[in-house]
């Protein structure tokens, strides 16, 4: 099984790419998978055990690595095909870790997207999404969250789910590892499809397959009432999306927005 990485910013197609993916006949594709989390939870906690204090350091580290691969292994072991590909915004955050674990350099797809369309994206999900319920973040911001700009600062927070996915992005950037990630724009996957797909098997070094994006099916599937807003459902057909964010946001809160695509 060889394994590759699927991160993004919210709202950037990386749903839309994994199911994609999911097109050719020797690919598995994840929804937003919990692997990461768990490999993560059994590093913090490893060192803590007096059985592993009490443990030769090298020998510790060697069934460490040992176990974490083996969840990696474990956790798609479920998988025909020969090709994974996981999805979760956190692996820009641990490619250390993953890298030490696999013995190699990993490779990581990133969606994204111009700043201002994904907060106008996040914002239709949002008045959708409040017409039967109130939103978790709301409860907390309940004045921030009365006007289209506050949701966009909360959005934007380091701590929340547009801040913090592009920090980590920099943070990659700034680590050195532009050479590990390869990015896949939002217009450029829904505008021009084949190529972009045909670029992006070329870096990760696998075969063309010819997808139909007139007609991609949904095979992943999360319940995004733990979301509190549909963010997972994806058009069957591949085709540009019109840009809305001056229409949503505003002028002010374009314009405030506007630039900070540091990837570019």
């Amino acid at each position: 099984m060889r394994i590759f990485f699927l991160s993004g910013l919210p709202r950037s197609g990386s749903t839309l790419l994994a199911n994609i993916l999911a097109q050719n006949p020797g690919t598995h594709a994840t929804a937003t998978s919990g692997m990461l989390d768990v490999m993560f939870m059994v590093r913090n906690r490893w060192d803590g055990l007096i059985e592993h204090q009490a443990m030769n350091e090298a020998e510790s580290d060697f069934r460490k690595r040992n176990v974490l691969l083996g969840i990696l292994a474990g956790y798609h072991g479920h998988v025909n095909e020969g090709i994974v590909f996981d999805k979760s915004r956190g692996h820009l955050a641990h490619i250390e870790m993953l890298e030490w674990v696999l013995g190699d350099r990993v490779k990581i797809i990133t969606t994204v997207r111009d700043i201002p369309e994904i907060l106008a994206s996040m914002e239709l999900r949002w008045r959708d999404a409040s017409r039967k319920g109130q939103v978790e973040v709301e409860k907390e911001n309940y004045i921030q969250m009365q006007t289209v700009q506050g949701r966009s600062e909360i959005w934007m927070r380091p701590g929340q789910v547009v801040g913090l996915a592009m920090n980590r992005l920099r943070d990659a950037v700034m680590r050195g590892y532009s050479n590990r990630i390869h990015l896949v724009e939002f217009d450029d996957l829904t505008a021009k499809p084949a190529e972009t797909m045909g670029a992006l098997y070329d870096t990760m070094e696998l075969p063309h397959f010819e997808h139909d994006f007139g007609a991609v099916m949904q095979t992943t599937h999360e319940d995004d009432r733990v979301h509190d807003m549909d963010l997972h459902t994806i058009r069957r057909v591949v085709a540009p999306v019109e840009h809305r964010a001056l229409k949503v946001l505003g002028q002010e809160t374009v314009r405030k927005y506007s630039g900070l695509e540091f990837w570019r």
